[in-house]
């Protein structure tokens, strides 16, 4: 197992479990203590897990995981971002939907006019299965664990084969220095082929994601054409996003 892969499975397992020890991780991947020792270094060293003796804890509040308790926070100021996409929306695009809690609330509000949205996303099919006005074109393969999203060979070649108007992009952590990064490796992949079929792309991200750094980087910050986030964003962050000369939509 490459240590990437024992590192997306560590952190998975912390999530799950809330504490992990380095012996059952050593036995469940093969690998010696120090081995193991060493990847939660590697790990608490960008903030993703706190060493304790013999083992890992979740990290401090307000730190990246638990991806699902994040989640499900900061609604009001999701809808307010999606509201603002919603508007870059014009009738009979082409549109491509990332996956996230920020984008299913865009994908909430679809369905007022005819448009074509193409997805990997269960969810937002399931929202938008019912729409008359919603061409939808729904992406295959197989589906991500832990999440629901499907992606593999099926979908890679289908967006060989298409282009997209705009792309709204969803992400687990931002660093304006570093780029845009996630945790799962075919999270990471499947990005960076959504990317390269979009003529347009607009990050959709609140506040809380900035600053943050997940496990793999997907894209730098000068790939996206437009930044839509809430306005609690820190002025620090503000002024550096003013730097880049990058687009910015502060949702209210």
């Amino acid at each position: 197992m490459h240590f990437i892969e024992r590192h997306e499975e560590i952190l998975r397992r912390l999530e799950q479990e809330k504490m992990i020890k380095v012996t059952d991780l050593s036995e469940a991947f093969q690998v010696t203590e120090k081995t193991i020792r060493q990847d939660l270094i590697a790990l608490e060293k960008r903030s993703l897990l706190k060493r304790i003796y013999g083992g890992a804890v979740l990290p401090d509040n307000g730190n990246i995981l638990p991806i699902a308790l994040r989640q499900q926070k900061y609604g009001t100021e999701k809808k307010s971002i999606a509201k603002a996409a919603l508007a870059a929306i014009k009738e009979e695009d082409t549109i491509l939907l990332d996956g996230g809690s920020t984008i299913i609330e865009l994908a909430k509000m679809l369905g007022e006019f005819p448009v074509t949205v193409i997805t990997n996303d269960i969810k937002i099919a399931n929202i938008l299965v019912a729409q008359e006005k919603i061409q939808l074109l729904m992406l295959g393969g197989l589906k991500i664990p832990a999440s629901a999203t499907l992606y593999g060979p099926l979908s890679k070649q289908a967006l060989e084969r298409l282009r997209v108007n705009k792309l709204f992009l969803g992400t687990t952590g931002i660093d304006l220095e570093h780029g845009l990064t996630v945790f799962n490796s075919f999270h990471a992949d499947y990005k960076k082929s959504i990317i390269e079929v979009a003529d347009h792309i607009t990050l959709l991200a609140d506040h809380t994601k900035f600053g943050q750094t997940a496990l793999i980087k997907f894209a730098e910050m000068q790939d996206i054409d437009e930044l839509i986030t809430n306005a609690e964003l820190n002025s620090r962050y503000q002024k550096r996003l003013e730097e880049l000369q990058l687009p910015v939509t502060f949702a209210e």
